[in-house]
């Protein structure tokens, strides 16, 4: 739900978009691919512990946004922070934006993040694919990735994490 502010910027060009830096260019509209690079660096061995999360406006509204939520935590191009903090932070700045904005959470399957065909079986969600950039933005996001540290994983009461 970014909204850039860079002159003349247009998400139809994507030179422009391309040029982005890459907080800004993970932020409005290539946000799914970095939650994609999440799931592919961290998923291997602790994805049941966080998932894909669509943050869906109400019909009628703008401001669609993909992160990666883990029980108390949402991770986006900013990096870490406190899912309840996270969450009424967007709500609010939303709101003040669009008054009446509200948004449905919605899980997502990984798979969903770098397919648009698959993407668009999700209604109101159509997401481009990695290669539908100027240039794949999967190496970009995996990159940017390197910037942030390990998912703050808490294990679940009587489990051994030995």
């Amino acid at each position: 739900m970014y909204q850039p502010r860079t002159p003349g910027y247009s998400k139809r060009d994507a030179i422009k978009r391309w040029q982005l830096p890459d907080r800004v260019f993970f932020a409005c509209g290539a946000c799914h691919i970095l939650a994609y690079a999440f799931v592919e660096r961290h998923g291997d061995t602790n994805a049941a512990l966080f998932t894909p999360l669509w943050i869906k406006p109400d019909s009628g509204f703008t401001g669609n946004h993909i992160v990666i939520a883990g029980d108390d935590w949402i991770f986006d191009y900013h990096g870490y922070s406190r899912r309840s903090d996270y969450l009424n932070h967007t709500l609010k700045r939303a709101q003040q934006r669009w008054p009446g904005w509200n948004a449905t959470l919605v899980s997502l399957p990984p798979e969903i993040l770098i397919s648009e065909e698959k993407s668009r079986e999700i209604d109101g969600l159509w997401l481009r694919a990695p290669n539908q950039f100027l240039h794949d933005a999967l190496p970009r996001a995996r990159q940017f990735l390197n910037s942030f540290t390990s998912p703050p994983y808490r294990p679940k009461e009587g489990t051994n994490n030995a």
